[in-house]
């Protein structure tokens, strides 16, 4: 049986104190987190309970707000777009400057938040507050020559995933604020609205114009999304709501970045380097796969697919999923982990849906990993957990063969061709990012040249990247301006007429050299 403890320091009830005194501003008489609004916090709305995924604890109430007051709250935070575009551009760099240096200063609150509200372990949820805090300090620096004949444009309004609270959503306002525009967000409906009421409480401390608010998607979009005043709209999220999204904005005059989800896969092919692969598949299971950036499908050479499975195996037997806020002794660090819960019990209960549905169809389990008793607490809520699967040949009836499964679910297809290994690779149709694992280089270049992502890395797997480098998709996985350095500035800004911005539009794509 396990002996373990939570952490001390580490207990909820200790992190919300923290944080109403840190910015009490923020939270109601009750002790519940409030809505940001034109600069003043306010707006209970109707409270939804929030559950942490790590076991079951109940963090506090989501003040979801109706349309009306929506519509109120993205016409007040337009009305600061005449001053705010018009203060001089050093007092931009220095209030932007003062909410990284009070990021910092309070990051372990933030990331400790984060470990409890999505379930990121302690060193994940640090690196996920402190790609916010190096990222923004970049711009901070950079900003005069990005704006360079360019003027800001007008609200922009942001509605994010759940998975990266502070290095895409808190980085992404922060620019856009800094590039002279006022912003408004949507709290994630399932993560993130502490770690977001701190970090927005600070900003605005800072004289920046952010706000913050929370409500259903579905009920909130005429505001959020198809709004008059809003200018640009970044959203960040699954295919079906993007594809919906996509649709009522093409008629309009609005800038909009939606990325959307696409499979990623690795293609391996007349390879040798089994260790380095192994290493980057271990590191690949971060946080349970939940980005947009996950590798979860491998196509394998015939003649390779027994060498793969002797490092494949390994790699899955080795991965440590458990409660991120226990140790065993007071004095012990947080544990390592790989992963903890998955967001919600809803998204294990999917998953596992997916995989019986396939395996019900004709594919074979490859792996079933299990979770072990001594990394939770006795009789804990482990309804969020779920060790990693394998599957092999996957029906292309399955739901699984055409969609990210956004958790720790891989599938393995085994082909005999390069061209079959290139169309197994593009079965959605564009995606972010990909990789070629091959000895030849010359062969490999060839085969990604084919492949229908973003980013593709030869022998080496990609990500979303920070600072300077571009980031966006292919196909369907991506709408609109791409973003990231400078195309990111110039998204949210007005360039000179008849500016073709980089991106990918219904009836123009233009890619950067360099991706």
């Amino acid at each position: 049986m396990s002996n373990k403890i939570i952490a001390p320091g580490v207990e909820w009830a200790h992190l919300l104190e923290q944080a109403q005194t840190l910015v009490p501003e923020a939270f109601s008489h009750e002790g519940h987190p409030l809505n940001l609004i034109g600069g003043e916090w306010c707006c209970p709305g109707h409270p939804k309970l929030f559950l942490s995924p790590v076991d079951g604890t109940a963090l506090g109430y989501y003040p979801m707000i109706d349309l009306d007051t929506a519509r109120h709250a993205v016409a007040t935070s337009a009305a600061e777009f005449g001053t705010w575009s018009t203060t001089d551009l050093a007092e931009r760099q220095q209030r932007v400057d003062a909410c990284v240096h009070l990021l910092r200063q309070h990051r372990e609150l933030i990331g400790r938040l984060l470990m409890w509200e999505i379930g990121k372990p302690y060193a994940q949820a640090m690196t996920d507050v402190d790609r916010c805090i190096s990222g923004v300090e970049w711009y901070v620096e950079q900003i005069p020559s990005m704006l360079e004949g360019r003027t800001p444009l007008g609200l922009i309004s942001n509605i994010a995933s759940w998975n990266y609270p502070l290095s895409v959503l808190v980085h992404a306002m922060l620019v856009q604020t800094l590039a002279g525009n006022p912003v408004i967000a949507k709290t994630p409906s399932d993560g993130g609205l502490f770690a977001l009421t701190v970090s927005l409480a600070l900003a605005r401390r800072c004289g920046l114009p952010v706000s913050l608010v929370s409500g259903s998607g579905g009920k909130l979009s005429e505001a959020l999304v198809r709004g008059p005043e809003i200018a640009c709209l970044a959203f960040v999220g699954g295919k079906t709501n993007g594809r919906d999204i996509a649709a009522s904005l093409y008629d309009r005059e609005k800038r909009y970045m939606l990325e959307m989800e696409g499979i990623n896969a690795y293609g391996i092919w007349q390879f040798t380097q089994w260790d380095l692969l192994a290493k980057q598949l271990r590191r690949g299971f971060d946080y349970g796969k939940q980005r947009c950036t996950a590798y979860v499908r491998f196509v394998v050479q015939r003649q390779l697919f027994p060498q793969f499975l002797d490092m494949y195996l390994p790699v899955l037997k080795s991965l440590r999923i458990g409660n991120p806020t226990l140790v065993d002794h007071p004095e012990a660090p947080l544990p390592t982990l790989d992963f903890g819960p998955l967001i919600n019990s809803r998204k294990v209960d999917e998953l596992q849906v997916l995989i019986s549905e396939a395996i019900g169809g004709g594919a074979i389990s490859l792996y079933q990993g299990t979770l072990c008793a001594d990394d939770f607490l006795p009789n804990q809520d482990i309804s969020a957990y779920m060790a990693p699967v394998s599957l092999l040949n996957v029906p292309r009836s399955a739901r699984l063969y055409h969609n990210e499964p956004f958790g720790p679910v891989d599938t393995i297809v085994v082909v005999d061709s390069v061209e079959e290994l290139i169309n197994e690779m593009n079965v959605s149709n564009g995606c972010l990012v990909a990789s070629v694992a091959c000895d030849n280089q010359r062969l490999a270049q060839q085969i990604a040249a084919e492949v229908r992502a973003f980013k593709v890395g030869i022998n080496t797997i990609r990500s979303r990247g920070d600072r300077d480098e571009v980031f966006g998709g292919i196909g369907q996985s991506w709408k609109g301006c791409f973003v990231g350095g400078k195309y990111l500035v110039q998204a949210v800004t007005v360039g000179p007429p008849g500016e073709r911005l980089y991106g990918n539009f219904p009836d123009y794509t233009l890619l950067p050299e360099k991706r």
